[in-house]
């Protein structure tokens, strides 16, 4: 029987992940894989997470509120607090990851049919989680050449239309490591209030920002406070992906109070991990100095690297950990195939995400990959050696 939804059958298979057979099958060939596609951090997670289950000592395991345990949204609110947003207890969903977070966003606020902007190259679940709340996803096309930056005000405009909800993005991006300037934050901020829209900023990747350069979060615009939805997680932040706790921050109560009835659906999130998330949040500004230089340190060897590789084209990313890279190749998807299944260099290949899916628009991305950078610092090197030689030798090159 095949009678399925309509939704799940529009819903694309994850282009991050639906290669793992060819990885699984590599390793059982014996091959040893340098995971670039996926954004696992190899950072030590913080111990305070884990003491703090460990100190755990309840007899029962009970539920805890759908909304969130209370150590855990003040804890958020200390948070927020550095970087001069003030949020309350009633404008804070604890949600599991981020991922949660947004689908329950996009059902709160839209209806079927209704369209969302977003920048593209996007991370490819968003698409994924439209089809899912029957959401027409509307691409707002960035270019390589400008380091995915976004367009002018008026070509932004012209994709809005009567059934348009809200503005869907990253920042800092993934997939691209654009970072927004605060001139770009505040245009969309401006098309936001003249059209009625929500923003949905996702700024999961907030400390990591390079280059010097300045994050400006669509919290702090006063201006469209009830129009801001935050999407954030504890998952890169602090190595914990594992942990799959995330929130919604907005100023707009009401909002909050409708979205809290689909927390209250699926009860609450796990008590032992919001426990451990709590005592996250109280590392050491000292723990954030040492994960941004050393993703940064990444990034100018991964940079660097690929520099040195004939045919491949990048911007140098400004943030988050991963970056979008042209091969000289036609097709981006057979060539990872390729590494995994036909290629190894002394018994060793790379295997990173097809950038197509990451793209709503046809062929679009087809001759590029997204590299995460999360690997240590000789891992990258020696993947990119990998790349370099398996580039020369690929027979289906342009």
């Amino acid at each position: 029987m095949e009678n399925f939804s309509q939704r799940i059958t529009s819903m694309q298979a994850s282009p991050i992940r639906k290669l793992a057979p060819y990885a699984d099958q590599a390793k059982a060939d014996g091959k040893k894989i340098y995971h670039l596609n996926i954004g696992q951090p190899d950072i030590e997670t913080p111990k305070n997470f884990m003491e703090a289950i460990k100190n755990f000592d309840e007899k029962v395991l009970a539920y805890s509120s759908s909304q969130g345990i209370p150590e855990l949204i003040e804890a958020v609110i200390r948070y927020y607090k550095k970087y001069d947003m003030s949020f309350e207890k009633d404008e804070i969903l604890i949600t599991n990851g981020g991922s949660e977070a947004l689908l329950f966003t996009l059902l709160a606020i839209a209806d079927y049919g209704d369209e969302i902007i977003i920048p593209e190259p996007f991370y490819t679940n968003y698409a994924g989680f439209n089809a899912i709340a029957g959401v027409k996803t509307v691409p707002l096309v960035t270019e390589a050449s400008s380091g995915f930056h976004l367009p002018e005000k008026e070509k932004i405009e012209k994709l809005i239309t009567n059934k348009t909800k809200a503005i869907l993005i990253t920042n800092p991006g993934n997939p691209t490591g654009a970072v927004f300037t605060e001139e770009e934050v505040n245009r969309l901020a401006e098309i936001a209030k003249e059209n009625n829209l929500f923003i949905i900023s996702d700024e999961v990747y907030r400390e990591f920002v390079y280059n010097n350069l300045k994050f400006k979060s669509f919290g702090s615009i006063p201006d469209i406070k009830d129009q801001v939805i935050i999407i954030d997680s504890v998952s890169k932040r602090f190595s914990a992906c594992g942990a799959r706790i995330g929130a919604i921050l907005s100023k707009n109560k009401q909002l909050i109070a409708q979205i809290l009835k689909i927390c209250q659906g699926r009860l609450c999130c796990p008590t032992l991990e919001q426990i451990g998330a709590t005592a996250l949040y109280d590392v050491s500004e000292d723990y954030f100095k040492r994960v941004h230089a050393e993703y940064q340190k990444r990034r100018d060897i991964l940079y660097g690297k690929l520099q040195e590789i004939p045919g491949i084209i990048c911007q140098n990313p400004e943030g988050a950990f991963y970056v979008i890279a042209t091969l000289p190749v036609e097709d981006a998807e057979e060539f990872v195939i390729w590494l995994l299944k036909d290629f190894d260099l002394d018994g060793e290949t790379i295997m990173f995400a097809p950038a197509q899916g990451f793209y709503t628009t046809p062929d679009a991305g087809k001759n590029q990959i997204r590299i995460a950078y999360i690997l240590n610092e000789n891992d990258l090197k020696r993947a990119m050696d990998i790349l370099k030689i398996a580039l020369e030798e690929y027979p289906k090159k342009k």
